[in-house]
């Protein structure tokens, strides 16, 4: 058994109903009206419709006539219109009066007919919404390739999603999975689809469709429930790119041993942010630059191009930090790089501007 340490006072707890919430799949849609308004709505209207029924009768209560006391009082008069426009029709109440019986033609009938549109229609919309919803729900599942599940829609969780998406990635392509119902929320409105779910049951990620991702992100609040959403997503995608968050350094070997690829100490780089802050204000400037994705000054990964090939990583025209090699990271000045491989990769600091597009993996394209 392994033991993961957790901060003390710095876990913010889920209420105890959202983990017992059952997972389900919310995909982003554009909701004009909440649903129970509208059929609040279409039940006020409808109850209108009674009344003016109700009220057209008794109005001309002198043109009707009730089988049992040949007279029809108000309470006869809601009796009527009730069973009129329910279509029911017991027949012991009638239009005697040539006055009664055109306003029944010309008006009741109307509102007999609205009225039944209504409820119907309520009802129907209802099925058609579900249809399509299912019908949406396959459809997406069958699209999905190549995604990128993000398990947990806190500040950290946020903060990736709109960093990748910086980079090109479209919300389409992102799929978040969050216990919290009100974080799914927040994720599609975003136009991200969701899933709302314990990520540490290997059904739930199925239906985030991570055997079919490309990257797995997981900002979890815990570090426990970090490493078995990492020993979970891993048995699932052997191939998917793994990176987690954890608060304590000293899980990290942790979760590289579930099988993360990268683990974020997220405690432990703001502190020595917030250090480097102090000692030069001006380099915490520059740091918080480097790692706000989209804007100013940004790190990316590139191949190296046949011009750049037996040159020296100074000798390109970007400012190199790093070559990858093989699964080494070599430092611009490590003399065990030599020149510039085809193989490659280049880790470079470049210039974001307005007209500058950062896509994943490349160079920057200008938009068109």
């Amino acid at each position: 058994m392994f033991h993961v340490k957790q901060p003390g006072h710095d876990v913010i707890a889920r209420e105890a109903g959202e983990h017992l919430t059952t997972h389900r799949v919310k995909l982003p849609r554009k909701v004009v009206e909440h649903p129970f308004r509208q059929v609040a709505k279409r039940l006020s209207i409808a109850l209108l419709v009674l009344v003016v029924t109700a009220l057209i009768v008794y109005a001309d209560h002198d043109g009707y006539n009730d089988n049992s006391d040949g007279s029809v009082d108000f309470l006869d008069a809601w009796y009527y219109a009730t069973v009129t426009l329910s279509t029911t029709g017991y027949g012991d109440i009638t239009p005697v009066s040539d006055a009664a019986r055109l306003t029944n033609i010309f008006v009741i009938t109307p509102l007999r007919v609205m009225f039944l549109i209504i409820l119907v229609g309520t009802t129907l919309e209802v099925l058609t919404e579900r249809t399509r919803d299912e019908w949406r729900l396959t459809r997406w599942r069958s699209a999905l390739r190549d995604h990128t599940v993000v398990v947990g829609f806190g500040t950290k969780g946020r903060s990736a999603i709109q960093t990748v998406c910086a980079s090109g990635l479209k919300a389409e392509q992102v799929v978040v999975v969050d216990p919290s119902s009100k974080a799914i929320d927040a994720a599609t409105a975003h136009g991200y689809a969701g899933i709302v779910g314990d990520a540490t049951r290997s059904d739930v990620l199925k239906r985030a469709e991570v055997h079919k991702a490309r990257k797995v992100i997981i900002a979890t609040q815990r570090d426990d429930t970090a490493v078995l959403v990492t020993l979970t997503a891993r048995q699932l995608n052997r191939a998917a790119k793994i990176v987690a968050a954890v608060r304590e350094e000293e899980n990290a070997p942790l979760l590289k041993q579930s099988g993360a690829d990268a683990v974020i100490t997220s405690a432990s780089a703001a502190g020595r942010l917030l250090g480097l802050s102090v000692l030069s204000p001006a380099a915490g400037m520059v740091m918080e630059d480097l790692i706000q994705q989209g804007s100013g000054l940004d790190i990316v990964e590139r191949p190296v191009i046949k011009a750049e090939v037996g040159k020296g990583p100074r000798q390109t025209d970007d400012l190199v930090v790093s070559v990858v090699r093989g699964h080494r990271v070599l430092g611009y000045d490590d003399p065990a790089i030599g020149t510039l491989e085809l193989t490659d990769r280049l880790i470079t600091i470049v210039r974001v501007t307005p007209g500058t597009q950062i896509a994943p993996d490349v160079r920057p394209l200008p938009q068109d």
